[in-house]
């Protein structure tokens, strides 16, 4: 030791110190960010590649429905006085009152299909909606309307139907007795972006009546979700179908619903009061916000391998560390030397594990994809520690140690409401462990001290 040169000490405590070591280790943890992160990068992108193939295959069946309607308007006019260089004129406009029907109900048959555009699974769905309830007789005294001004004839009824390229069938509206066909465009119902209407026969003489019964029936195709607006003082929807695995959603639940391996049923019941906007306003008035008390049911796949895949790689850098750990007290506890180079590689393989659990995933299902990807590292990295400590009882202890950890990430990632505490607890025992396995360290003394003297 006294002949060694200054360089040559320098040299031999940077190989001998366990604080250069856990450093260095350290460095190689932020290195291994790199990969890790463009691996969650690669997993959003073929997330995006698969929403684009879902939104081509909508595009051509027929995209997310939401049903509006249907709802009753009557044109009338009223007259305004406009002062201009001192003369009067007298302007005639044309305004539209906007009725909602007291009741409606909704009965409908939705019949899902999965698609496939190369390895994307799509799901689609064509609905049989049967369509009936009343309108009272609208009145416009409230806004103090002359009979005269009201044109009874020009009356219509509109249906929103966002995306009408799902319509199969042509829809005819039975309105009192009397069967009118739907045309496309909304009217002059500015609040609907796209759907049908129909001219309905109201006239002067017919106004008293109390009520206008109505029914239709809508064959629909759509895509992920079909919803409905509440627009009846009083709104039942009853839907049923083969899919096992819906989301309902929006801004109520459904009443009664029933989920089985064969299917589901579900039933809605909506009131006026439970919306906020009225059974009928001019066109005057700023149009309601129907969309916000829109209600209905997704179409889910039962397992989304891409948000699981997110999750077990949002665990890769404390995989990571956890296996550094493993090779780190192999290497203090044992005297083996293990190269930064031998990390690398080590932390390599973890990372290749999310790239192997993403493809595979996309053919086979997330489970057995976990199973195969964790079952190939696992072994590759045991085959290889083995060279490294050149014992196959630490070996052996290292296999046992990575399938636990493996289990352990796997349980966390099925999880859903216990996710977090499972992941706490976990990282726990882990902090535990590592404190009783440090505690018999000498970590200002270098591993081979008395080699040294």
């Amino acid at each position: 030791m006294q002949n060694l040169t200054l360089f040559e000490k320098l040299n031999l405590w940077i190989r001998n110190s366990i604080t250069i070591k856990l450093l260095s280790i350290g460095i190689l943890i932020l290195i291994m960010l790199i990969p890790t992160n463009m691996i969650e990068s690669l997993i959003s992108e073929r997330q995006y590649t698969r929403e684009a193939a879902i939104n081509e295959v909508s595009s051509k069946w027929g995209e997310a429905q939401t049903v509006t309607g249907p709802i009753l308007t009557v044109p009338f006019y009223t007259y305004h006085t406009e002062v201009k260089d001192e003369k009067r004129t007298i302007i005639k406009v044309k305004e539209y009152a906007h009725f909602l029907p007291d009741k409606i109900k909704v009965e409908g048959k939705v019949n899902p299909e999965i698609r496939y555009r190369g390895i994307y699974e799509v799901v689609l769905y064509n609905s049989i909606l049967n369509f009936s309830g009343k309108f009272s007789s609208p009145d416009l005294s409230d806004w103090k309307i002359e009979e005269k001004n009201i044109l009874w004839d020009d009356a219509f009824v509109s249906l929103g139907i966002p995306d009408m390229r799902g319509i199969k069938e042509k829809i005819v509206l039975n309105w009192s007795n009397e069967k009118v066909s739907f045309k496309p465009g909304t009217g002059n119902l500015k609040i609907i972006g796209a759907g049908l209407h129909t001219k309905v026969n109201i006239k002067k003489t017919d106004s008293i009546k109390s009520s206008y019964p109505f029914n239709f029936s809508l064959n629909l195709n759509g895509s992920k979700s079909l919803n409905f607006i509440p627009v009846g003082k009083e709104t039942l929807v009853e839907l049923e179908s083969d899919w096992d695995n819906p989301s309902f959603n929006g801004a109520f639940l459904p009443n009664e619903r029933s989920i089985t391996k064969d299917g589901f049923t579900a039933k809605w019941k909506v009131f006026d009061l439970n919306r906020n906007y009225p059974q009928k306003w001019r066109s005057t008035v700023t149009a309601p916000n129907f969309y916000a008390s829109s209600f209905g049911f997704d179409l889910r796949l039962p397992v989304d391998q891409y948000q699981k895949s997110i999750r077990s790689a949002k665990y890769g850098v404390m995989f990571i560390v956890l296996t550094f750990l493993i090779f780190f007290f192999v290497e203090i506890k044992n005297k083996k030397r293990i190269h930064p180079f031998q990390y690398i590689l080590v932390g390599l393989a973890v990372s290749i594990f999310y790239t192997l659990l993403l493809a595979l995933s996309e053919h086979i299902g997330f489970n057995l994809a976990y199973l195969a990807a964790a079952f190939g590292i696992i072994t590759l990295i045991t085959t290889y520690s083995i060279s490294i400590f050149k014992d196959k009882r630490l070996s052996s202890i290292m296999f046992g140690i990575l399938v636990i950890l493996f289990i352990f990430m796997f349980t966390i990632i099925q999880m859903q409401d216990y996710a977090l505490l499972m992941g706490s607890i976990g990282i726990f025992i882990v902090l535990a462990i590592v404190m009783y396995l440090s505690k018999n360290i000498d970590w200002y003394a270098s591993s081979e001290k008395k080699e040294l003297e």
